[in-house]
């Protein structure tokens, strides 16, 4: 087993550069990231993302997605209609081709993990 919980010192790790989410549906959602690490070959990178409130369009036709949510309050609207609520501690694989919405009820953080091979 996995403890994710070793994560939680990263919820303290700065952030800075907010931006307008491109794919806002509604509201006006801010994000920022910081990439931790990324592979040589530029196909893995971890790194941590931040958003505030707002519902944004989410497309992985281009790579998979491992997210690890560290706070927040997420509903994720999948491509078939169900509806997932997310909180701290939850994770969730986005496989290659997932599309999606994502709602953010709460300023949330998450560590993630993008494979694009």
């Amino acid at each position: 087993m996995i403890d994710l919980s070793t994560f939680l010192n990263l919820a303290d790790v700065a952030l800075d550069g907010f931006a307008p989410k491109p794919t806002a549906l509604e509201g006006d959602p801010e994000e920022a990231s910081r990439t931790l690490w990324q592979s040589p070959d530029g196909q893995l990178e971890i790194g941590v993302w931040e958003c505030t409130v707002g519902r944004f369009g989410a497309d992985r036709s281009q790579s998979a997605e491992f997210c690890h949510l560290l706070s927040g309050a997420v509903e994720m609207r999948h491509a078939d209609g169900r509806v997932q609520r997310l909180g701290p501690g939850d994770a969730l694989m986005l496989p290659k081709g997932w599309k999606g919405e994502w709602l953010l009820l709460e300023r949330t953080r998450k560590i993630y993990a993008i494979y694009r091979g």
